[in-house]
């Protein structure tokens, strides 16, 4: 007797079974919260989310939505809900000037990603969901996103710029004794990171804080050095940033293409009116030069000449993002501290968000800035940056209304990364 005609039956029936596994992720209803919309600043009350696997499966009310049996209902009564916040300049493996920077003098590679992905972690229980990294050393930030997607970490999801291009003698937490020089160095350093899996390009255009020589605006990438990177860059879909201190720095590179531009220390009306025209993105930074990281930078035991230039911009960096946010400059949210960091009675990712609130912005267009503006940015709105079906169910759960008040983001209680609960400090034995 054959039985081969009974074969495509059983593998039928034993493909539509693991179809059935497969579609049968699990269910998490958020019930009773209110739902704030960054797209359109509504607030949907008494909300329903329904979390299937990693993403968004249906948002309502408790009245219109039916909630599955099998789901696990999570009760967010009266508490309000928003995107996880998407920081636009994360270094995890950050080293600064001074007493710190000694300690880590002979940290190792690996001693780095181990300390990177400590940092990743402590990054998303703050609420840092999305970070994009511009510039790590030894490719730390694309080897922790692979670890973090195959969940062997903790972490943000990560859009990474791997390792900065800078040239010799330029911006760096160390001196560069060779640097990147010349067009044609700098098209092969370009084409090494989108190799390596980079999907941003970061140019060290200018001089920074952390440069014990040189004026902070000091220009140090040529016009041709920096379109060879964009050239090569927007050929494979990647996009470029730029550290920038220098309006005239950042006159040529907007004529050479980048598409934002970080800091802006010393910018102006004229070079904004002109990253309007051009389209282009500002990330403020605005911690790094007021008193919050200041007092960070004393007890990190920061050398004086590092307090001084830190000093030296605070008024002048200031005045540029109250300038950028009268003339609705694209602005995303970005620390260049690490997000959980300490920093006047919060952490760096809200303070960021809560100063741009100080310096003229309404409290949902900070929201948005530190949510759905970044995720246009990194044209991952798709995914990211706002609570709509389909997307990534990455989601802050608070005790008070950030539209109303910005400082809201402080009461902070759960953490909801990719449909997994990663803190939750009203649970009985809090996740973290």
């Amino acid at each position: 007797m054959q039985y081969f005609g009974l074969r495509p039956l059983l593998l039928g029936v034993l493909m539509t079974a693991v179809s059935s596994l497969a579609i049968a992720a699990p269910m998490t209803a958020l019930v009773g919260g209110n739902l704030v919309d960054v797209e359109d600043g509504k607030v949907i009350k008494n909300s329903v989310i329904l979390i299937e696997g990693e993403r968004i499966a249906q948002i309502g009310t408790a009245r219109d939505l039916e909630i599955p049996q099998d789901a696990t209902v999570i009760d967010v009564t009266n508490k309000w809900l928003t995107p996880g916040l998407v920081n636009m300049h994360v270094h995890f493996t950050l080293k600064l000037p001074g007493a710190e920077a000694a300690q880590l003098q002979y940290e190792t590679a690996g001693d780095m990603t181990l300390r990177g992905a400590v940092n990743a972690r402590k990054s998303v229980l703050s609420g840092t969901t999305t970070v994009r990294t511009p510039g790590e050393d030894n490719h730390v930030a694309l080897a922790l996103d692979k670890a973090i997607k195959k969940g062997d970490f903790i972490g943000p999801r990560i859009f990474s710029a791997g390792t900065a291009i800078t040239p010799t003698g330029g911006h760096s937490g160390e001196p560069v004794l060779n640097g990147v020089d010349g067009p044609v160095e700098v098209t092969k350093a370009v084409r090494r990171e989108i190799l390596a899996g980079a999907s941003w390009i970061k140019l060290m255009i200018t001089r920074g804080l952390a440069d014990p020589h040189g004026a902070i605006n000091s220009s140090d990438m040529t016009f041709e050095e920096m379109r060879a990177a964009v050239d090569i860059a927007h050929r494979h879909g990647v996009k470029v940033t730029a550290h920038s201190s220098s309006a005239v720095a950042t006159e040529e590179a907007l004529r050479a293409g980048v598409d934002s531009f970080e800091h802006g220390y010393f910018f102006d009306r004229e070079i904004f009116t002109k990253m309007k025209k051009a389209n282009a993105w500002y990330i403020p930074t605005i911690v790094v030069s007021q008193k919050g990281a200041l007092e960070f930078f004393k007890k990190i035991g920061s050398p004086d000449w590092y307090l001084k230039r830190a000093e030296s911009v605070g008024k002048d960096h200031w005045k540029a993002l109250q300038t950028a946010i009268k003339m609705n400059v694209n602005i995303a949210m970005g620390s260049d501290q690490f997000p959980f960091e300490p920093n006047e009675g919060t952490v760096a990712s809200i303070r960021e968000t809560e100063l741009y609130v100080e310096a003229g912005m309404t409290p949902l267009n900070a929201l948005r800035a530190a949510t759905l503006q970044p995720a246009r940015l990194l044209e991952a709105d798709k995914d990211v940056g706002s609570l709509k079906v389909g997307k990534y169910a990455d989601i802050l759960v608070l005790d008070q209304n950030p539209i109303t008040n910005i400082r809201a983001l402080r009461t902070l209680g759960m953490v909801i990364k990719g449909g997994q609960t990663v803190r939750n400090d009203w649970a009985k034995s809090p996740v973290q």
